[in-house]
Formats: C-alpha cells, sequence, structure tokens
C-alpha cells in the first residue's frame, strides 16, 4: 500500500517520477489569472490567522461544509471566531474523500507550514495552533512570503476598468521582485441587464477616464483610454467572464440606439441586450489585437442560482454551478469575424462544461494561423474541472486533437495566497500522464530530451513566451 501524499504522489511511474522532480518542479510559477487582492500584495499583508488565509472568501471549501451540514455562520458569518470556522472545515475534512478538497487541503498545510499530518477534529487545534505561530511570528509567513516560498515569477490579478492599478503601482515602486501585473476585466462595461446599474459604471468609468460619456462612440472613446492606461501599466492580457458567446448581427445604428436607451434608465429586451454584448465583445477584441495583448473567455457558469443567498451575501459565495449553452456557432461566428478582418489576437478558451471539451478542442485548429505557436490556446480545466480527472481529460482531448505540446499550462483563479500547490498538482498529473505514455512504450524512450523541454515548456516556459513576460 502506497503511503498517502509521499513525494512520488500521483506519480504512477520512474519515468513519471523523473519528469516531475528534476523538471518540472523546478520551474517557477507564472500565475496568469487569479484573483488576488493587489493591496495585499502591495501591504505585504500579514495574515491574523489559519482561517483568514485558507477559508475566507473560498467558496469550494464552503459548498462542501454546507453539504456536511454546517451552518452558514461557520462560513460566512461575522458572529463566529477563527477557530470555530477551522473547527468546523476540520470537521468536515474527513468526509472529503475523493473531493480534490482533500488533496489541496493537506497539499497546502505541507509545502506551506511543513504539516504533515492528516487533518481532523482530532489534529485540528493542534495543526490550527501551529499555522497561527508561524503566520503571526514568522516574517516570512505574509502575502509576499508565500509568494515567494511556491517560486512565484509573475501573477496577473483581474481588474476592472475603473481600478486606479495604484496597488500595482506601488508594489512595483517597492522593488518586490516578483511581478504583479493587471490584466483587463471589462464585463460591468457591458453588463447592460439592469439600467440603474449599468448608467452608475458609465458614470463611473467617465470620471476616472476623463471622457464626458454622452453617446455609444463617447463610451469606446473612454474604454480605449482606460486600456491604454492598463497597457502603461503592465497590463498584457484581458480576461471576459461570459454565459457564452454572444455573436449576433447589429449595426452602429442599432448600437447607437440601444446605448441611448440603457443610459437614461430604460430596460432593454433580450434581443438588444445580446446585441450590445455582440458589439462590446467585438470591440474589447480588436483593441486587445491593437495592443498585442492576448485575451481570455472564461465561459458557461450560470451565476448566483440561490437568490435568496445571493441577496444575503451577494456574487462569488459558491452558488454557481455548470451551464448548458449550445454557443459552438456562436463562438465560431465571432471568432471568424476578428479572423476576417485580421483583427484576432493570441485568445484562451475556458469551457466549464467538459461536455465542450471537443468542441473547444477541435474549435482552436480553425483559427491558428501559424504566426504564433499555439496563438489559439484550449486552458486548463477550470472551476469545476480544476481536479485531477477534469485536468486529464483536457490534456489528453487537446493531445488528441491539437498539439499539447504548446499549450501555456496552470493557472490558480483564486483569490487565496495558498492556492499555488495547484500548479504541483497539475504539474504531477501532467507528468504522470506523460510518463505512462512513456513507459507504456506510446512515447519513445529515446526522445526523453524531447520530453523533458515537453514538461518545462508547459509548466513554465510556454507561458512565458506566450505573453511575452
Amino acid at each position: 500500500m502506497k503511503q498517502f501524499m509521499d513525494e512520488n504522489f500521483l506519480l504512477q511511474t520512474e519515468t513519471a517520477q523523473k519528469l516531475y522532480h528534476e523538471h518540472a518542479s523546478k520551474m517557477p510559477i507564472i500565475d496568469y489569472h487569479c484573483h488576488l487582492i493587489p493591496q495585499m500584495v502591495a501591504d505585504d499583508h500579514k495574515f491574523k490567522s489559519i482561517t483568514e488565509i485558507w477559508l475566507g472568501g473560498d467558496h469550494y471549501k464552503w459548498r462542501a461544509m454546507r453539504s456536511n451540514g454546517v451552518a452558514e455562520r461557520f462560513c460566512t458569518g461575522t458572529d463566529t471566531s477563527d477557530w470555530e470556522k477551522f473547527e468546523k472545515w476540520a470537521e468536515t475534512v474527513p468526509y472529503t474523500f475523493r473531493n480534490p478538497l482533500y488533496h489541496w487541503t493537506h497539499l497546502e498545510l505541507k509545502t506551506a507550514f511543513g504539516i504533515d499530518k492528516i487533518l481532523s477534529p482530532e489534529t485540528a487545534r493542534e495543526i490550527f495552533d501551529e499555522c497561527n505561530d508561524k503566520l503571526l511570528n514568522d516574517p516570512t509567513y505574509t502575502a509576499r512570503g508565500m509568494m515567494r516560498r511556491y517560486n512565484v515569477e509573475t501573477v496577473c490579478t483581474t481588474d476592472d476598468p475603473v481600478d486606479s492599478l495604484e496597488w500595482h503601482k506601488k508594489t512595483r515602486e517597492s522593488g518586490f521582485e516578483i511581478k504583479m501585473l493587471p490584466a483587463w476585466r471589462p464585463d460591468k462595461a457591458m453588463a447592460v441587464e439592469n439600467a440603474a446599474n449599468y448608467k452608475a459604471y458609465v458614470e463611473r468609468l467617465a470620471e476616472v477616464s476623463g471622457v464626458n460619456i454622452s453617446k455609444f462612440s463617447d463610451l469606446i472613446d473612454a474604454l480605449q483610454r482606460r486600456h491604454d492606461f492598463f497597457a502603461e501599466n503592465g497590463c498584457k492580457l484581458s480576461d471576459h467572464g461570459i454565459e457564452e458567446f454572444y455573436a449576433e448581427d447589429y449595426t452602429d445604428a442599432e448600437i447607437d440606439q440601444i446605448f441611448n436607451k440603457v443610459y437614461v434608465g430604460n430596460a432593454l429586451t433580450q434581443e438588444e441586450v445580446l446585441k450590445f454584448k455582440s458589439c462590446m465583445l467585438v470591440k474589447f477584441a480588436e483593441m486587445d489585437y491593437e495592443a498585442g495583448w492576448a485575451q481570455q473567455f472564461h465561459y458557461g457558469p450560470i451565476r448566483d442560482n440561490n437568490t435568496k443567498m445571493f441577496r444575503l451575501l451577494g456574487p462569488d459565495t459558491g452558488f454557481d454551478s455548470i451551464g448548458q449553452f449550445n454557443t459552438a456557432k456562436a463562438m465560431s461566428k465571432f471568432f471568424n469575424r476578428l479572423n476576417t478582418e485580421d483583427k484576432l489576437t493570441k485568445t484562451i478558451i475556458y469551457n466549464i462544461n467538459p461536455a465542450d471539451n471537443e468542441m473547444v478542442a477541435t474549435m482552436l485548429g480553425n483559427f491558428q494561423d501559424g504566426s504564433v505557436p499555439g496563438k489559439i490556446q484550449w486552458g486548463s480545466g477550470w472551476w469545476f474541472l480544476d481536479q485531477k480527472r477534469g485536468m486529464e481529460n483536457q490534456m489528453n482531448t487537446l493531445s488528441v486533437l491539437g498539439l499539447l505540446s504548446r499549450f501555456v499550462g496552470m493557472l490558480t483563479d483564486s483569490r487565496s495566497f495558498l492556492s499555488y500547490p495547484r500548479h504541483e498538482y497539475f504539474r504531477r498529473t501532467l507528468c504522470n500522464l506523460i510518463g505512462n505514455d512513456v513507459e507504456n512504450g506510446e512515447i519513445p524512450a529515446s526522445e526523453m530530451p524531447r520530453i523533458c523541454q515537453m514538461v518545462e515548456d508547459i509548466s513554465y516556459y510556454n507561458a512565458k513566451n506566450y505573453f511575452n513576460f
């Protein structure tokens, strides 16, 4: 019987072990999509407890705790102590066998705190105290210290066009050796479903851009100014969180009328919403192309399903699910329009529904143009697919229908400074897949130099070159 989470965790063959220990594990981390709070990096935030850094904002854990019968006050409540919340998580962990949270939990304890113990109600207090002692008394256990501990080279945060980027600037000016770059996330600039909220957002955009917005062309001018501002502050990529791809036909006159209608507070029809979103996706893509950025599209979730809890807690609190959208034709139409006009920049597509795997993998090949290796990318398993089987399915499908060798690899997509072991989890899974193929005679062992380079490329070099970091 193999020991739990030993040095060869997830590595089933000698070749896999060699690939991981001698190649993948040594590569720095480029976390090109995350949700870290930039101010915490700028201020080198000192965490008050393991609960803050580990459970605060972690809707993966909250979902598991709720499923285990834990009351909401121990997940997101303000009337419970850090110890009480940690204790409830420790009670839940033994029920998470075969859930990736079980692996992540113990990998994070081991790599961040050097704790090689199983978390349970019996060990909870001991682990809680040991973690807190390091967080409170060891000067390396800060936001920046965690990034150093995991050999992070670059992170890209997720930032709205109206953000000041002041914390990115402060971090840069402090001389911090790890790059923290902004990423342009303009979802609110096309969120016209709620007229009142949209008008308020446009007014804020006008204020920060210095553009008096009274018509659609003014809106685009203001966004272009902010896009330029982001570029001046090191931004090299955008990100879009969408339910589905939008590719409705529209005219300039229609978009002008739709903007005028929503800007005075009138609700739009569903057709008008789709036309406006379709136009905005094209405008953003054109900006990215002109700037030489990469663009990312995270599509497919149904967010905030539980309206009662949404009203109580707000978004991103663990009430989202995989959606079913027939978006293949719209995706094709959107990319084809940009490609026809020679304005299709480097692109990464992330799907949340595994039923779309083969569709996305084959869509990539339609728009590769030989200008950049892997110009159109399929992003790593995202959100509910961010686990061993999801990663394996994504890489196996990409291998069959594209070029795994050109894959830009893993990202955390996390708000936590303890999520970097997800890169290790991914790299171990990658090395295991390739190592098994070598030992099964499906990849020639005589090609080991190329195989080793492939592992290093997917772990690090492909992303570094793709984003021009």
